[in-house]
């Protein structure tokens, strides 16, 4: 069997989203990992002995090395091979339970040699993963060179640009990083997660800001908006000297808005810890943003965060629940204090708009969206919407813009219903999950990204979809792609930040429900604190802010925090008679 040397290098990993294993007490902070060593591949070249078995084994241990574009993994194939995946090629994970490649036809000159395993997913060439959990079997062919040593002829899958690397490979050789692009509001950045594969960390600044100039991968292409004009090079590999960063475009960026360039690079840059500020050129000129100096700190640009302003310390934004007796209050001093009271005994998984002007919620059966404003002094809430026969609705989720969204579902079926302020609901003129039961659906505080537990070949799955506004002014949100399979039995969810949700489920070694926070990355779920909860049925979130959970316990419904939010070790306690907490947005 092949073997390749492993060396400690200088940057950081990712993780498969069908695979990684739940770290308990894992910070979420540390979730990217993104100045971590990482593990370099040395490959090993084929040797003279070797048979077609081990030249293919050797093949695909070399394949997770990207040093001089696959040198050493070219070294397996003959002339008539035209293998070359180049820097960003399109891969196919397999799980760590690949079978030793086997001989299955054989004559002097030639051999055939099979791999079987269990296919993960793929990454495309833009970095977009896309879980396919799958059997694979793969088949290499190989044939005699005149000097009598064997090399393949045909890759499996895509001949010119494929690869076929283990989870591990992924985890050791590439790793996940945001690309930052507009909202529609051309105000809110949106994150783009992708897989980069990493060669060494002088390059990695370069690669990202090359990954940035892109633009989107497929799954958010029609959903934002880059500042960057098309054509829009680096002219030089991106310098960063004593912590200053210097990038220099081509004369194409002049047509471009210069704050909105430096936002879309401030947060993209940001990620790498050996960067704190940076110096934008275009054609070799310096370009200063108004009210900045000519090198700018990587963390201006905090109004256009996906979070949107966070509140700090003791201000954060209050928590909203339903009181004993049915009535909208904030949670204040792990007591609920009246805010609406017209509600009484109608009301049940409240949503606060994000400018406070509104609020929403369900009747106790579900099959009912209420409405009321103001927040204060409101009068009781009106029906907007109701269900049909054997429907119910989720609970409902408000984005920055007052728009109002929520999900009709019964068993095999599902509508979108949105309501901008001012107007009536109606249906999403193109709903992704439209065949499938929701469970919940929460749009991130973005407006572009929503995430979802929808029913999944009979099991609740979470998954991340988009929302993309065509030029009618009609809505497509679709695009769904599955988060993680580490977590059984998904009941709730919430979006904690924008890399983030806080997700109540089971992992698989769990007998009951538990929260956990999940990158949506797909690096390892962090379980949250230990402690009975007794029925968690609801979570809520908020960047800064503690996570809160409803549950139910001897009878009763009680709200449950931790009793030291910052630490993931810190035990659950539960001293709110309340239900159904949740967060203003």
């Amino acid at each position: 069997m092949a073997v390749a040397v492993l060396v400690l290098g200088g940057a950081g990993c990712a993780s498969v989203p069908s695979g990684g294993q739940v770290i308990t007490g894992k910070p979420a902070e540390r979730a990217e990992r993104v100045d971590d060593p990482y593990v370099r591949l040395i490959p090993v070249k084929p040797r003279p002995e070797w048979g077609p078995a081990q030249v293919v084994s050797g093949f695909l241990a070399a394949s997770a090395s990207f040093d001089d574009n696959h040198k050493v993994a070219r070294m397996y194939l003959s002339g008539r091979s035209s293998w070359n995946p180049g820097f960003r090629p399109s891969v196919t994970v397999l799980s760590s339970r690949i079978t030793e490649p086997q001989v299955v036809k054989a004559s002097e000159n030639q051999a055939t040699v099979k791999v079987s395993g269990e296919e993960l997913g793929t990454i495309s060439t833009d970095g977009q993963y896309t879980a396919s959990p799958k059997g694979l079997e793969a088949t290499f062919l190989l044939a005699k060179t005149p000097q009598g040593l064997w090399r393949i002829t045909s890759v499996p899958g895509d001949d010119k640009t494929g690869l076929l690397l283990s989870k591990g490979d992924v985890e050791r050789a590439m790793r996940t990083v945001n690309l930052f692009f507009f909202a529609p509001d051309q105000q809110t950045l949106v994150p783009n997660g992708i897989f980069l594969p990493v060669v060494n960390r002088q390059t990695l600044p370069t690669q990202l800001v090359q990954a940035l100039l892109d633009g989107p991968t497929s799954w958010l292409n029609g959903a934002v908006h880059t500042a960057f004009p098309r054509g829009t090079r680096l002219r030089h590999g991106v310098q960063v000297d004593k912590e200053v960063a210097t990038v220099d475009l081509t004369k194409e960026a002049r047509a471009g808005d210069v704050e909105q360039m430096s936002a879309q690079l401030s947060w993209t840059m940001r990620q790498l810890s050996e960067i704190k500020r940076w110096r934008l050129r275009i054609d070799g000129e310096t370009v200063t943003p108004e009210g900045m100096e000519s090198t700018q700190p990587v963390h201006a640009w905090e109004p256009n965060s996906p979070d949107g302003q966070v509140p700090q310390g003791e201000s954060h934004q209050n928590a909203y629940v339903v009181g004993p007796s049915g009535f909208l209050g904030t949670l204040e001093s792990d007591r609920a204090q009246p805010v609406v009271t017209g509600a009484a005994g109608r009301l049940s998984r409240p949503a606060v708009a994000p400018d406070y002007r509104e609020f929403a919620g369900l009747n106790p059966a579900g099959n009912q969206v209420l409405v009321a404003a103001p927040l204060t002094g409101a009068p009781a809430p009106r029906v907007v919407l109701n269900a049909q026969e054997g429907a119910r609705f989720t609970a409902p989720t408000w984005s920055r813009d007052g728009t109002l969204w929520v999900v009709e579902t019964k068993k095999d079926e599902s509508w979108l219903w949105v309501r901008p302020r001012g107007r009536p609901p109606v249906r999403a003129a193109h709903w992704g999950l439209g065949g499938r039961e929701v469970r919940a659906f929460r749009v991130a505080r973005d407006g572009v990204r929503a995430a979802v537990i929808a029913h999944i070949d009979g099991r609740p799955q979470i998954q991340l979809g988009r929302i993309a506004h065509a030029p009618d002014g009609s809505l497509d949100v679709g695009s769904f792609l599955p988060v993680s399979s580490e977590l059984q039995d998904a009941v709730d969810l919430a979006w904690r930040d924008y890399n983030t949700l806080a997700v109540l489920g089971r992992a698989k070694r769990d007998s009951q429900t538990l929260p956990f926070l999940m990158p949506i990355s797909g690096s390892a779920i962090t379980s949250l604190g230990v402690g009975s909860l007794g029925e968690p049925r609801t979570i809520a979130a908020a960047p800064g802010a503690p996570i809160l959970i409803g549950t139910r316990s001897s009878g009763k419904d009680q709200v449950c925090r931790q009793r030291a939010p910052s630490n993931s070790y810190s035990p659950w306690i539960c001293p709110t008679p309340a239900k159904d907490p949740n967060y203003p947005g």
